[in-house]
C-alpha cells in the first residue's frame, strides 16, 4: 500500500478535479502490475495495473489507495475492472466519498465474492487528497494560505516593497505548491499593487494542470493589461452583484476570463459563498496568496485549513507591514491556535507547515 500511495503522488499535478490514485497487484510478495491515475477522463489507477499483470491479475491481491469506482463516467467502472480480471482480494487505503460510489465499488466487489479489506494507511491516503474530501464531504476545497515574512514577522516594506523576502529555493518551493492545486487566489489589492502573473514555473519537462487564477475583485478594479487578464491561464474575477451585469466578457485582449458575482457580507464578498462557487467548479486545494487583509479576513470567518509559511533569516523593522490583518482580541483564550504539521529548511529560509486548531 505505501507504494501504491508512492505511485498515486506521481499524479499530484494532474489529475484534478479527480483524486490521486494509485493502484499495486501481487502476487503474494512479488508484484505483477501497478499504476496510477494521469489525468481526469483518462484510465484509473487500477486499469493501468491490470493491464500490466495482465493474466497474473487472476487470483491476485489488488492494492488500491481508493475506493474502486462502481459507475460509468469518462471512464467504465474500476470495481468492474478488478472483477473481469479475476482478482482474489482487494485491498483498499480509504473509502470513496464521491456520491456515485460511496460504498457501492466495496459491494459490487463483495458481490462477486472478492474478498475486501479496507482502512490500510487510511490518513495517508487521505492527507494525499485532503482537498478532494474536503471538496465531496464539507462543500468547500482546501483552502491553504502562503505567506513569506521576516523574523520578525512582516511581509512587505511601509512602502509595499516585498521582492524578494525568501531565497530562490523558497521560491521555487511555491511554484510546487501551486501546481498541486486547483486555483490561486487572490485579492485586488494585490493585483493592484503587485501585478502578479499567478502562474506555476516549473522545470520544462514537468507536467502539471495549470490552476485557475481567482481574484476578489468587489468593486472590478482589475485592470485590463494586468498579467492575470493575459490570456495565459482561465482566470475568475468575482465581484459584487451592485457592480453592473455586463460581467460575462472578459476584458484581456484574446483573456479567457469569466466575471462573475458573489454575496457581500459587510465590506467584503462572501467568503463562504466564494468556496462553495469554486466547489461547484471542481476545485480540490486552493492556495491564497494575498494580502494581510484578505489572508486575515479568512482567518477571521474560520475557513483557513492551513499555513504555508516561509520564514526568512531578516529583520524589516516596526514600520514594516504585518502578517495578517486580524481582529483585536481582549483575551487570551480567543487567541488563535495553530499546530505545527512540519517544518523544513528550504535553501537559507524555513517553511513551516501549520493547521488552525478547531475548537469544539
Amino acid at each position: 500500500m505505501a507504494h501504491a500511495l508512492r505511485l498515486a503522488e506521481l499524479g499530484l499535478y494532474t489529475t484534478q478535479p479527480n483524486p490521486r490514485v494509485g493502484c499495486v497487484i501481487a502476487q503474494g510478495d512479488r508484484v505483477v502490475g501497478e499504476g496510477w491515475h494521469q489525468r481526469a477522463g483518462e484510465p484509473h489507477a487500477e486499469v493501468f495495473a491490470l493491464r500490466e499483470a495482465g493474466e497474473q491479475a487472476r487470483g491476485a491481491t489488488a492494492y488500491v489507495t481508493l475506493e474502486p469506482c462502481a459507475h460509468h463516467g469518462r471512464t467504465p467502472p474500476c470495481a468492474e475492472a478488478l472483477i473481469a480480471a479475476g482478482v482474489a482480494r482487494v485491498v483498499i487505503a480509504a473509502e470513496d466519498p464521491f456520491p456515485q460510489v460511496a460504498g457501492r465499488g466495496i459491494a459490487m466487489l463483495r458481490e462477486a465474492g472478492i474478498s475486501v479489506e479496507n482502512g490500510l494507511m487510511r490518513d495517508a491516503a487521505r492527507e494525499l487528497n485532503i482537498g478532494f474530501f474536503s471538496r465531496i464531504e464539507r462543500g468547500r476545497p482546501w483552502l491553504r494560505i502562503k505567506l513569506a515574512m521576516s523574523l520578525d514577522a512582516r511581509t512587505a516594506l511601509a512602502n509595499g516593497e516585498s521582492k524578494w523576502i525568501t531565497g530562490e529555493a523558497a521560491r521555487v518551493d511555491v511554484q510546487r505548491w501551486r501546481a498541486r492545486s486547483s486555483a490561486i487566489l487572490t485579492g485586488s489589492g494585490t493585483v493592484l499593487a503587485d501585478n502578479p502573473r499567478l502562474t506555476v514555473r516549473l522545470p520544462d519537462d514537468q507536467v502539471f494542470t495549470p490552476p485557475l487564477r481567482v481574484v476578489l475583485d468587489r468593486q472590478r478594479r482589475t485592470p485590463a493589461d494586468s498579467h492575470v487578464l493575459d490570456g495565459s491561464v482561465p482566470t475568475l474575477i468575482l465581484h459584487s452583484a451592485t457592480i453592473a451585469d455586463s460581467a460575462d466578457e472578459g476584458d484581456g485582449p484574446s483573456s479567457p476570463s469569466e466575471y462573475l458575482f458573489v454575496p457581500e457580507q459587510g465590506k467584503l464578498l462572501d467568503l463562504k459563498a466564494v468556496l462553495t462557487l469554486l466547489a461547484e467548479r471542481g476545485c480540490n486545494e486552493v492556495q491564497v496568496e494575498a494580502g494581510p487583509v484578505l489572508c486575515g479576513a479568512l482567518f477571521a470567518a474560520g475557513l483557513v485549513d492551513e499555513l504555508l509559511l516561509y520564514i526568512a533569516p531578516l529583520l524589516l523593522g516596526d514600520s514594516a507591514r504585518p502578517l495578517l490583518q486580524l481582529p483585536t482580541l481582549s483575551d487570551m483564550a480567543d487567541r488563535w491556535k495553530l499546530q505545527m504539521i512540519e517544518q523544513r529548511q528550504v535553501g537559507s529560509d524555513w517553511r513551516c507547515r501549520l493547521r488552525p486548531i478547531k475548537v469544539a
